[in-house]
């Protein structure tokens, strides 16, 4: 988990220096009217954030396996219109969700990483599996906002 703990750390770095002296018009910029800009791209981020630190901490003390809730990721960027938000207030929001998970991911024993989830019906993994992809997706994203 140390390395997973690193990466996230790496990315948050990363993500927000490129923001930092990137310009607004640079990230509200859409490719395509059916694509996201790089503040909804971030927003997503966001989003996921939200729901991945709500399972990392609903499954210390809920029933196992724990079951993963999908959650519906183009309307939660629509209804947050991260498109005509401020980008120095989504920055440090996503800034301090990750800083939040990198402590709870801290705070992991063997034990719990070894907790049991249900990713959907008949497919079943462990938290040590959920925190890693969740850092995996993470960086996916962040380099679509930086390329």
């Amino acid at each position: 988990m140390i390395d997973t703990i690193n990466k996230l750390e790496q990315l948050i770095k990363q993500g927000v220096a490129y923001c930092a002296q990137s310009s607004e018009q640079e990230m509200s910029r859409k490719k395509s009217l059916d694509k996201w800009s790089k503040k909804e791209i971030l927003g997503h981020l966001i989003d996921s954030g939200i729901n991945n630190l709500q399972r990392f901490t609903e499954i210390q003390f809920e029933n196992k396996p724990y079951n993963i809730r999908k959650y519906n990721q183009n309307e939660l960027v629509k209804a947050n219109d991260y498109q005509n938000s401020d980008l120095t207030e989504i920055v440090e929001f996503w800034s301090s969700i990750n800083h939040r998970i990198k402590n709870l991911m801290a705070q992991q024993t063997d034990n719990t990483l070894n907790y049991k989830i249900e990713l959907e019906k008949g497919n079943f993994s462990d938290l040590r599996f959920l925190m890693n992809d969740y850092v995996v997706h993470l960086e996916h994203h962040l380099k679509q906002i930086i390329q």
